[in-house]
C-alpha cells in the first residue's frame, strides 16, 4: 500500500482535512498523508475568495483578508438591519493565502507528501482503492491507498426535487474618494433589480475606506452571460452604490449549487467525497467554508479514535429537511425571497439568524424563527415535497409546474 490516505484536490476541502489529520496532539496516531494537487496550468482553479462567520479567535485568524465586526442587510426601500453578532465575526480569506499558510504549516511533517497530478478517475479493489491519472508530463500517475478523499466536483448534480444556483460576479474596486465603511459588511443589499424568478442582491465587503469586493449575486435556476454581470455591477456600483469613478482592480465570478439532493460519501468501498462534492454546501444559502471545517475536524477525530474516518452529513437532517421547503418555495416563487431573508434580520437579533443559516440551532431555536416567516406557502411546500420525484439536473419540471 502506497499510503494510508491520500487526499484528491487542495481546495478548501482537501487543505484543511490535510491541516486537521496532520496537526495531531502528540501521542496521537498520525496517518501518512498523500495530497494530489493539479499541476500548475489550465487545471488548476483560479483563486477564490471564501467566507465565513465564527469566533474572532478562529485558527485562521492570522492570514484572513479582511474581517468585520458588524453585519448590514438593506431590503429593497433601503432599510437596514443586522448589527453587531455577538461572538461572531464576518471574515474573508483568499484561496492562494490559505493554501500558503496551510502547506507552510504542514511543509516538513512526518508522512505528508505533496504531489502533482491531474486525478482522472479513482477504482476500488481488493488492495484498497486506487488514484490514477498523469502528471504534468503526461506520465501515468497510479497511488493506492487505504482511504481515499475525493474533493473534485461531480460531474453532474445528483437527483433533487429542486436544483437552484447561486451565481456571482464580483469586482475588486478602489474608489476615488473613501465610498466604504471598513468596520461594516453589507451581507445582502436587496436594492438590486429583482430577475423574474428568483432574487439578487448586492454584496459589499469593504477592505478599506476607498477599496472593496462588490459582488452581484442572483439565486436562479441558470447563470447569466458576461455581459449579464458586468451590467448587473455598473447598475449597482453606478445607481445604487453611487461610488462615482472607480479603477476595477480584478475580479472573480462563480456558480454554487443549492440542492436537496442527497450527495454519496462512499460511491466505492474506501472512497470518500469531501467538501461540495459531500453536500458541505449549506442548500439555502451556498456557505460552505464552515461545513468544510467541521468535516475534517470529525473526520481526523474518527481516525484518532480507531474507527473508520467515514465523513459525517455535514448538515443535520432537520436543517437539510427546512432547507428544501425554503428551496423549493423560492424555485415556485410561493415566497418573496428578497423580503424573506431581510424580514430575518429584521425580526431576530442577527447572531441568532447566522448560527440558523450555519444550521447551530435546536428546535425550539428553528421555531422561534420560523415565526418569522410566510406559514402559507412554507407549508403547502412542506406537505407537498414527500409526493415529488428526485430528477437529474436539468431535466424537465414536473408535469403542471413552470
Amino acid at each position: 500500500m502506497d499510503a494510508e490516505i491520500v487526499i484528491v484536490g487542495a481546495g478548501a476541502a482537501g487543505l484543511s482535512l490535510a491541516r486537521h489529520l496532520c496537526a495531531a496532539p502528540p501521542g496521537a496516531r498520525v496517518p501518512s498523508v498523500v495530497l494530489v494537487e493539479p499541476p500548475p496550468g489550465p487545471t488548476r482553479p483560479a483563486v477564490r475568495t471564501w467566507c465565513h462567520w465564527g469566533p474572532p479567535d478562529g485558527p485562521y485568524d492570522a492570514v484572513l483578508t479582511a474581517s468585520w465586526e458588524r453585519l448590514r442587510v438593506r431590503d429593497s426601500s433601503g432599510r437596514e438591519a443586522g448589527g453587531v453578532p455577538r461572538g461572531l465575526r464576518y471574515k474573508m480569506l483568499r484561496s492562494d493565502v490559505f493554501e500558503e499558510f496551510v502547506l507552510g504549516e504542514l511543509s516538513g511533517r512526518p508522512g505528508f507528501v505533496r504531489e502533482p497530478a491531474t486525478v482522472t478517475r479513482v477504482t476500488s479493489g481488493p488492495g484498497g482503492p486506487v488514484v490514477e491519472g498523469h502528471d504534468a508530463r503526461g506520465r501515468p500517475y497510479r497511488r493506492r491507498a487505504r482511504w481515499v478523499f475525493d474533493s473534485r466536483p461531480l460531474p453532474a448534480l445528483p437527483p433533487a426535487r429542486t436544483t437552484l444556483l447561486q451565481h456571482f460576479r464580483g469586482w475588486f474596486v478602489r474608489t476615488a474618494g473613501p465610498r466604504f465603511d471598513p468596520g461594516c459588511a453589507d451581507l445582502m443589499d436587496f436594492r438590486t433589480p429583482q430577475p423574474a424568478h428568483g432574487l439578487s442582491f448586492g454584496y459589499v465587503l469593504p477592505l478599506g475606506p476607498r477599496e472593496a469586493l462588490v459582488e452581484y449575486t442572483e439565486f436562479s435556476r441558470a447563470p447569466l452571460d458576461e455581459a449579464g454581470y458586468e451590467a448587473a455591477l455598473r447598475d449597482y456600483t453606478g445607481k445604487v452604490l453611487r461610488l462615482g469613478a472607480f479603477e476595477v482592480t480584478g475580479s472573480e465570478q462563480g456558480v454554487i449549487p443549492m440542492t436537496d439532493a442527497r450527495f454519496p460519501r462512499s460511491p466505492a468501498p474506501g472512497v470518500f467525497r469531501v467538501g461540495t462534492a459531500g453536500g458541505a454546501t449549506r442548500p439555502s444559502t451556498g456557505y460552505t467554508f464552515a461545513a468544510v471545517q467541521r468535516q475534517a475536524r470529525q473526520v481526523a477525530d474518527r481516525y484518532r479514535r480507531g474507527l473508520a474516518p467515514v465523513p459525517p452529513v455535514p448538515h443535520s437532517r432537520r436543517s437539510r429537511a427546512m432547507d428544501a421547503v425554503l428551496l423549493r418555495a423560492l424555485d415556485r416563487d410561493r415566497v418573496d425571497g428578497a423580503a424573506f431573508f431581510a424580514r430575518l434580520f429584521t425580526a431576530l437579533p442577527p447572531e441568532r439568524v447566522l448560527a440558523f443559516l450555519d444550521g447551530a440551532t435546536g428546535p425550539l431555536q428553528d421555531l422561534g424563527v420560523g415565526r418569522h416567516v410566510p406559514w402559507g406557502p412554507m407549508t403547502r411546500t412542506a406537505l407537498e415535497l414527500p409526493f415529488l420525484r428526485r430528477r437529474p439536473a436539468g431535466a424537465p419540471p414536473h408535469r403542471g409546474e413552470p
